[in-house]
């Protein structure tokens, strides 16, 4: 910012609009994270986008990630052309596709004893003195109730429409990183808080995961969290009021992708090579994780399981 701009109540200079420098912004662009004046402003599925971004994603061009890269307001360099593909959420897509592909092996295995779903669900006594199974933590996230077909529906579009939107900001290794990261949270939570005898499934932990990560992104971006501030809290009061509902794998995942995506936003990368210093940060999450689970797993002896019998 030019010397003599507009100052905050701190007498810090309030970010400005690259094109108007007389004019302070606190709205910034989702795709580059640069502040943009009301009238450089264009709406986005969203919060905003900047002309320059506009005009670059009509030219096939992006000049960088808000969070998952550098931008020309951090290098100073011109932005390289990427291709169109580079917006898909591939992550997105091939996250719902195992999900699709194992929920038709659940089916196909229903009359088995085991099946897909008995051999990859979760509950704390799969985790404990009795078995040793920590895969399940994650692999529960990938199957869904037969029994209610809206179980899977509901999950998939969300993360769709959660992933069409994060994946193309985090980057996919950080968006991924982050669903697991929630997916672990919430089995987590139901090690500590749920009966360790009582089975869960579902994507909804890391879905809760990404809804914690919207609302973080919005807030480091300058957007507008009303909206998803409502849906979160519209999900949590009927995760605690619904039947057979695990209201401790959506806590769980909501509090755990809060946690990596607070990591993602506002932790400053490096201006050069990996955001070590990021990955770092997501690492003692998840280690954090770990170690939580190893603690709750040691609490269900012997004894304590004897006694659900």
């Amino acid at each position: 910012m030019a010397p003599g701009g507009p100052e905050g109540a701190a007498g810090r200079p309030l970010p400005v609009c690259p094109r108007h420098p007389d004019r302070p912004s606190l709205i910034r662009c989702q795709r580059c994270g640069r502040p943009a004046c009301p009238e450089c402003q264009r709406p986005a599925a969203v919060g905003v986008h900047c002309v320059d971004c506009v005009v670059d994603l009509r030219a096939g061009t992006r000049p960088g990630r808000a969070l998952g890269g550098p931008t020309p307001a951090r290098t100073g360099l011109a932005a390289a052309r990427r291709p169109r593909s580079a917006e898909r959420p591939t992550v997105t897509w091939v996250l719902i596709g195992l999900c699709a592909v194992a929920y038709v092996l659940q089916w196909l295995t229903a009359g088995q004893r085991p099946g897909v779903t008995e051999l990859f669900w979760y509950a704390g006594v799969h985790t404990s003195a009795w078995m040793t199974e920590p895969w399940r933590m994650l692999t529960s996230a990938f199957l869904h109730s037969l029994g209610n077909p809206l179980h899977i529906l509901l999950n998939l579009f969300t993360l769709w429409m959660m992933g069409r939107i994060l994946e193309p900001v985090l980057g996919w290794a950080r968006f991924l990183t982050l669903y697991l990261v929630a997916a672990l949270g919430g089995s987590v939570a139901v090690l500590w808080l749920s009966p360790p005898d009582v089975p869960v499934l579902g994507a909804s932990g890391a879905v809760y995961g990404l809804f914690a990560a919207l609302f973080i992104v919005l807030r480091r971006t300058g957007g507008n969290v009303t909206s998803i501030v409502a849906l979160i809290a519209v999900n949590l009061v009927v995760s605690f009021m619904g039947a057979n509902i695990s209201w401790q794998g959506h806590i769980g995942g909501l509090v755990s992708g809060a946690a990596c995506a607070a990591v993602f936003a506002y932790v400053p990368h490096a201006r050069r090579g990996p955001a070590l210093r990021q990955w770092l940060g997501t690492a003692a999450v998840a280690g954090t994780l770990v170690v939580l689970a190893v603690l709750g797993a040691a609490r269900l002896t012997p004894t304590v399981l004897l006694g659900l019998a």
